[in-house]
């Protein structure tokens, strides 16, 4: 631990474009790209950002040791009533905070300090906003050991906030690359640390949210969490890093790297859950009369429906609705399951692809 460390205002006063970061920004860009172009290829985004949303927000909860399954984060969606899975709830807080985030930034073209409280809010359930009361301290999760104290008063955290904001919309301020930005804009506001609660999680939005604000993603399902979880003690180690050694390049690297590989990743996502569409679509079209569009929307934005989502999404009966879906069921497309006296259809393809 530095002990005489102060965290400073953006930019950051040392050298950001090292050699290293150079040669590696290009290859993070091409699969930035790729991703981007990937995702528009889907006819229906919307099922993309349910889908992927989801998914990031499980990795994201995962990384604070909030854990939940796929089943139990598409019960919740179906029975939010019915269900007793805090962690699913949680889970389900952060898209519903994602896709908020994400509405903002489109709609103003900016993200503000404002807008990250917004998102905090829909996360922790609660309007407590920045930091009130001091005694914060960043703990080594395994020792204990305090390793750093984040500013601690309430007006020292609206500066700090007030700087970030600029730094994220001003691009007068830095000439670097967007994604060198958008790690010094992670690092800067785990470093704040301006809330009590659901600072990693309300960070982690606020990368893919840069992201579409600078318009190298059109959609939020950037899997950058689940890189976190796999190396999640590297992680902390390099944030604190650039505390106690001014260890920007090593910071820069990582988020670079988990950028290009969570690109990767989330392309083979996006192709896979196009190629099970194209067949469903495909199959259901040549066996069943009611095949349409919206009924191909339907099964594929809702991983788990029920015979209410197909009745308002096609304006049929329930009667119909049900006789729909167990034809898909007995033709295989579908997974008849009972919770209390409702019955949920289990879309088997795409569960396979987002529960890989």
């Amino acid at each position: 631990m530095n002990a005489g460390f102060v965290l400073e205002k953006l930019p950051p006063s040392f050298e950001l474009e090292t050699k290293a970061v150079l040669r590696k920004v290009p290859s993070a860009q091409r699969y930035l790209a790729e991703l981007k172009g990937v995702s528009s290829s889907i006819p229906n985004q919307t099922i993309l950002i349910n889908a992927l949303s989801l998914q990031e927000a499980k990795d994201s909860s995962a990384v604070e040791n909030i854990i939940t399954t796929d089943d139990e984060l598409f019960k919740e969606e179906l029975f939010p009533e019915e269900t007793n899975h805090p962690a699913a709830k949680e889970v389900g807080n952060y898209a519903t905070a994602l896709r908020k985030g994400f509405a903002l930034v489109k709609e103003s073209k900016l993200l503000t300090g404002n807008h990250v409280l917004e998102i905090q809010e829909i996360l922790e359930k609660n309007k407590a906003g920045y930091r009130k009361l001091p005694g914060t301290d960043l703990k080594n999760q395994l020792t204990g050991e305090v390793v750093y104290t984040p500013p601690q008063r309430l007006d020292e955290i609206e500066i700090f906030m007030k700087n970030l904001e600029a730094y994220i919309n001003d691009d007068s301020l830095s000439e670097v690359d967007d994604l060198i930005k958008m790690a010094v804009i992670h690092y800067q506001f785990e470093s704040i640390h301006p809330f009590y609660d659901g600072n990693g999680r309300t960070g982690r939005i606020i990368n893919i949210l840069y992201l579409v604000l600078k318009d190298l993603l059109t959609l939020p399902i950037l899997y950058l969490s689940r890189y976190i979880i796999k190396n999640k003690m590297q992680y902390y180690e390099l944030l604190q890093g650039v505390r106690d050694k001014n260890d920007w390049e090593s910071w820069i690297l990582f988020i670079l790297t988990g950028v290009e590989e969570t690109s990767k990743q989330t392309i083979e996502t996006i192709q896979s859950i196009k190629l099970v569409m194209l067949d469903y679509k495909h199959r259901i079209r040549t066996s069943c009369k009611f095949y349409s569009q919206d009924l191909i929307n339907n099964l594929f934005y809702h991983p788990y429906t029920k015979i209410e989502f197909i009745e308002k999404d096609l304006g049929v009966t329930r009667l119909t609705a049900a006789k729909y879906l167990e034809e898909l069921c007995k033709q295989g497309f579908l997974k008849k399951q009972k919770m209390g006296r409702t019955n949920y259809y289990i879309n088997l393809g795409l569960f396979q692809v987002l529960a890989k």
